[in-house]
Protein backbone atom coordinates (compact mmCIF):
# COMPACT_ATOMS: atom_id res chain seq x y z
CA UNK A 1 0.00 0.00 0.00
CA UNK A 2 1.11 3.57 -0.92
CA UNK A 3 2.30 6.21 1.94
CA UNK A 4 -0.76 8.31 3.09
CA UNK A 5 -1.49 11.22 0.09
CA UNK A 6 -0.07 14.74 0.88
CA UNK A 7 -0.66 18.23 -0.58
CA UNK A 8 2.94 20.42 -1.42
CA UNK A 9 0.92 23.55 -0.10
CA UNK A 10 -0.68 23.48 2.89
CA UNK A 11 -4.65 24.22 2.12
CA UNK A 12 -4.55 23.42 -1.34
CA UNK A 13 -6.46 20.08 -2.67
CA UNK A 14 -4.87 18.74 -5.37
CA UNK A 15 -6.94 17.01 -8.38
CA UNK A 16 -6.44 14.43 -10.88
CA UNK A 17 -8.67 14.18 -14.09
CA UNK A 18 -9.48 11.49 -15.61
CA UNK A 19 -11.82 11.69 -18.37
CA UNK A 20 -11.72 10.72 -22.26
CA UNK A 21 -13.21 13.65 -24.31
CA UNK A 22 -9.89 16.33 -24.69
CA UNK A 23 -12.94 19.24 -24.44
CA UNK A 24 -13.91 17.87 -21.31
CA UNK A 25 -10.63 17.56 -19.52
CA UNK A 26 -9.87 20.99 -20.65
CA UNK A 27 -13.44 22.51 -18.86
CA UNK A 28 -12.34 20.97 -15.71
CA UNK A 29 -8.92 22.16 -15.37
CA UNK A 30 -10.29 25.27 -15.78
CA UNK A 31 -13.17 24.51 -13.22
CA UNK A 32 -10.44 23.42 -10.50
CA UNK A 33 -8.20 25.94 -11.29
CA UNK A 34 -10.37 28.48 -11.11
CA UNK A 35 -11.65 27.12 -7.41
CA UNK A 36 -9.98 28.49 -4.23
CA UNK A 37 -7.99 25.64 -2.63
CA UNK A 38 -7.80 23.42 -5.63
CA UNK A 39 -5.31 23.01 -8.22
CA UNK A 40 -5.01 20.01 -11.65
CA UNK A 41 -2.26 18.10 -11.11
CA UNK A 42 -2.67 16.11 -14.22
CA UNK A 43 -5.20 14.97 -16.79
CA UNK A 44 -3.83 11.02 -18.22
CA UNK A 45 -6.54 10.35 -21.18
CA UNK A 46 -6.01 6.65 -20.27
CA UNK A 47 -7.24 5.02 -17.85
CA UNK A 48 -4.52 2.44 -17.42
CA UNK A 49 -2.38 5.43 -16.88
CA UNK A 50 -3.83 6.92 -14.03
CA UNK A 51 -2.88 4.63 -11.47
CA UNK A 52 0.74 5.60 -12.54
CA UNK A 53 -0.23 9.11 -11.90
CA UNK A 54 -1.87 9.18 -9.25
CA UNK A 55 1.49 7.55 -8.09
CA UNK A 56 3.78 10.18 -9.08
CA UNK A 57 1.51 13.34 -8.92
CA UNK A 58 -0.09 12.55 -5.63
CA UNK A 59 -3.21 14.13 -5.43
CA UNK A 60 -5.93 14.39 -2.95
CA UNK A 61 -8.77 13.84 -5.26
CA UNK A 62 -9.61 12.09 -8.06
CA UNK A 63 -12.72 13.66 -10.68
CA UNK A 64 -13.29 10.63 -13.39
CA UNK A 65 -15.90 10.83 -16.17
CA UNK A 66 -18.20 8.05 -15.62
CA UNK A 67 -19.87 7.23 -19.34
CA UNK A 68 -19.17 5.01 -21.84
CA UNK A 69 -16.37 2.03 -20.94
CA UNK A 70 -18.42 2.64 -16.96
CA UNK A 71 -17.39 -0.63 -16.30
CA UNK A 72 -13.29 -0.66 -16.98
CA UNK A 73 -13.84 2.83 -15.07
CA UNK A 74 -15.15 1.35 -11.99
CA UNK A 75 -12.74 -1.25 -11.63
CA UNK A 76 -10.11 1.36 -12.07
CA UNK A 77 -11.57 3.14 -9.02
CA UNK A 78 -11.73 0.00 -7.07
CA UNK A 79 -8.18 -0.42 -7.92
CA UNK A 80 -7.80 2.80 -6.91
CA UNK A 81 -9.43 2.52 -3.21
CA UNK A 82 -7.23 -0.43 -2.90
CA UNK A 83 -4.17 0.91 -3.30
CA UNK A 84 -4.75 4.43 -2.38
CA UNK A 85 -7.09 4.87 0.29
CA UNK A 86 -6.72 8.35 0.86
CA UNK A 87 -7.56 9.13 -2.28
CA UNK A 88 -10.92 10.69 -2.38
CA UNK A 89 -13.17 9.74 -6.21
CA UNK A 90 -15.73 12.16 -7.24
CA UNK A 91 -17.76 10.75 -10.52
CA UNK A 92 -18.94 12.88 -13.18
CA UNK A 93 -21.88 11.05 -14.93
CA UNK A 94 -24.22 10.72 -17.61
CA UNK A 95 -26.70 8.24 -15.78
CA UNK A 96 -29.37 9.42 -13.58
CA UNK A 97 -30.39 5.18 -12.87
CA UNK A 98 -30.11 4.54 -8.92
CA UNK A 99 -28.77 1.43 -10.07
CA UNK A 100 -25.76 2.67 -11.49
CA UNK A 101 -25.57 5.07 -8.64
CA UNK A 102 -25.80 1.72 -6.25
CA UNK A 103 -22.26 0.66 -7.76
CA UNK A 104 -20.47 3.72 -8.22
CA UNK A 105 -20.91 3.89 -4.47
CA UNK A 106 -19.88 0.44 -3.88
CA UNK A 107 -16.66 0.69 -6.04
CA UNK A 108 -15.64 3.28 -3.86
CA UNK A 109 -16.79 6.81 -5.29
CA UNK A 110 -17.90 9.62 -2.76
CA UNK A 111 -19.13 12.10 -4.75
CA UNK A 112 -21.69 11.11 -7.49
CA UNK A 113 -22.55 14.04 -10.09
CA UNK A 114 -23.98 14.77 -13.39
CA UNK A 115 -21.85 15.56 -15.60
CA UNK A 116 -23.57 19.01 -16.37
CA UNK A 117 -22.53 19.90 -12.72
CA UNK A 118 -21.49 23.57 -11.57
CA UNK A 119 -18.16 24.53 -10.77
CA UNK A 120 -18.88 25.16 -7.08
CA UNK A 121 -21.02 21.75 -6.51
CA UNK A 122 -18.20 19.82 -7.98
CA UNK A 123 -15.68 22.03 -5.29
CA UNK A 124 -17.68 21.36 -2.50
CA UNK A 125 -18.43 17.29 -3.40
CA UNK A 126 -14.52 16.94 -3.54
CA UNK A 127 -14.27 18.93 -0.10
CA UNK A 128 -17.00 16.63 1.27
CA UNK A 129 -15.38 13.43 -0.07
CA UNK A 130 -12.24 14.24 1.13
CA UNK A 131 -14.48 14.38 4.64
CA UNK A 132 -15.59 10.96 4.45
CA UNK A 133 -18.92 12.29 3.30
CA UNK A 134 -21.07 11.17 0.24
CA UNK A 135 -22.70 13.92 -2.19
CA UNK A 136 -24.86 12.34 -4.54
CA UNK A 137 -26.45 15.14 -7.20
CA UNK A 138 -29.86 16.62 -6.48
CA UNK A 139 -30.80 16.05 -9.64
CA UNK A 140 -30.87 12.50 -9.43
CA UNK A 141 -34.46 11.45 -7.38
CA UNK A 142 -33.79 8.06 -5.44
CA UNK A 143 -30.30 6.18 -4.17
CA UNK A 144 -31.15 3.08 -2.31
CA UNK A 145 -29.38 3.79 1.60
CA UNK A 146 -28.06 0.62 2.08
CA UNK A 147 -25.03 1.24 -0.56
CA UNK A 148 -24.19 4.60 1.50
CA UNK A 149 -21.99 4.73 4.19
CA UNK A 150 -24.08 6.42 6.86
CA UNK A 151 -22.49 8.98 8.51
CA UNK A 152 -23.49 10.79 12.10
CA UNK A 153 -25.49 13.90 11.62
CA UNK A 154 -23.44 17.14 12.01
CA UNK A 155 -25.21 18.99 14.87
CA UNK A 156 -23.20 22.61 15.86
CA UNK A 157 -22.85 22.75 19.59
CA UNK A 158 -24.66 26.59 19.84
CA UNK A 159 -28.06 26.16 17.79
CA UNK A 160 -28.10 28.89 14.52
CA UNK A 161 -30.63 31.25 15.20
CA UNK A 162 -33.48 30.96 12.62
CA UNK A 163 -31.96 34.04 10.39
CA UNK A 164 -28.71 31.97 10.63
CA UNK A 165 -30.23 29.21 9.60
CA UNK A 166 -32.22 30.69 6.55
CA UNK A 167 -28.64 32.33 5.94
CA UNK A 168 -27.06 28.59 5.33
CA UNK A 169 -29.56 27.56 3.56
CA UNK A 170 -29.05 30.06 0.74
CA UNK A 171 -24.91 29.27 1.50
CA UNK A 172 -25.73 25.70 0.50
CA UNK A 173 -27.04 27.02 -2.95
CA UNK A 174 -23.90 28.65 -3.37
CA UNK A 175 -25.09 32.06 -3.20
CA UNK A 176 -23.11 35.08 -2.72
CA UNK A 177 -23.51 37.92 0.09
CA UNK A 178 -25.36 40.09 -2.35
CA UNK A 179 -27.69 37.90 -3.69
CA UNK A 180 -28.63 36.35 -0.39
CA UNK A 181 -29.01 40.43 0.92
CA UNK A 182 -31.29 40.24 -2.02
CA UNK A 183 -32.93 37.04 -0.97
CA UNK A 184 -33.81 37.55 2.46
CA UNK A 185 -34.39 41.80 2.35
CA UNK A 186 -31.36 42.34 4.47
CA UNK A 187 -28.17 44.56 3.78
CA UNK A 188 -24.89 42.62 2.75
CA UNK A 189 -23.24 44.29 5.89
CA UNK A 190 -26.00 42.04 7.74
CA UNK A 191 -25.13 39.05 5.96
CA UNK A 192 -21.64 39.17 6.23
CA UNK A 193 -22.20 39.25 10.25
CA UNK A 194 -24.64 36.33 9.97
CA UNK A 195 -22.05 34.31 7.93
CA UNK A 196 -19.23 35.12 10.30
CA UNK A 197 -21.35 33.99 13.25
CA UNK A 198 -22.66 31.03 11.18
CA UNK A 199 -18.57 29.73 10.21
CA UNK A 200 -17.90 30.51 14.75
CA UNK A 201 -20.87 28.28 15.44
CA UNK A 202 -20.17 25.32 13.26
CA UNK A 203 -16.22 25.71 13.79
CA UNK A 204 -15.52 26.45 10.14
CA UNK A 205 -12.55 27.92 8.58
CA UNK A 206 -14.69 29.47 5.45
CA UNK A 207 -17.72 29.46 3.44
CA UNK A 208 -16.88 26.45 1.57
CA UNK A 209 -15.76 24.12 5.11
CA UNK A 210 -18.97 25.42 6.70
CA UNK A 211 -21.23 23.69 3.82
CA UNK A 212 -18.71 20.21 3.73
CA UNK A 213 -19.40 20.04 7.98
CA UNK A 214 -23.36 20.53 7.32
CA UNK A 215 -24.05 18.06 4.07
CA UNK A 216 -24.17 15.14 6.06
CA UNK A 217 -26.58 16.83 8.42
CA UNK A 218 -29.84 17.45 5.94
CA UNK A 219 -29.47 13.39 5.09
CA UNK A 220 -26.97 11.27 7.11
CA UNK A 221 -27.28 8.60 4.29
CA UNK A 222 -26.94 10.76 1.37
CA UNK A 223 -25.66 14.20 1.06
CA UNK A 224 -27.28 16.36 -1.67
CA UNK A 225 -26.70 19.87 -2.29
CA UNK A 226 -26.86 22.76 -5.13
CA UNK A 227 -25.17 25.45 -5.87
CA UNK A 228 -24.80 27.92 -9.17
CA UNK A 229 -22.69 30.56 -8.43
CA UNK A 230 -18.53 30.25 -8.16
CA UNK A 231 -18.35 33.74 -6.29
CA UNK A 232 -19.87 31.98 -2.81
CA UNK A 233 -17.18 29.37 -2.69
CA UNK A 234 -14.49 31.53 -2.80
CA UNK A 235 -15.68 34.47 -1.36
CA UNK A 236 -14.68 35.04 2.13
Amino acid sequence: MSAPMASTARGVTRVLLLADAPVLRRGLVSMINETAGMQSVGTPGEIRRALTLVETARPDAVVVELGAGRAATLNACRDLRRRFPRVSIVALATSEDPAVVNEALAAGIRGYLMINTSPTLLGWAILAARAGRVVVDPQIRRVEPSAVPVNKPFTPEVPLTRRESDVLDELLQGQSNRQIGRNLFISEDTVKSHVKAILRKLGARDRAHAVSLVLSSRNPAACTCGAHNLSAAVEA
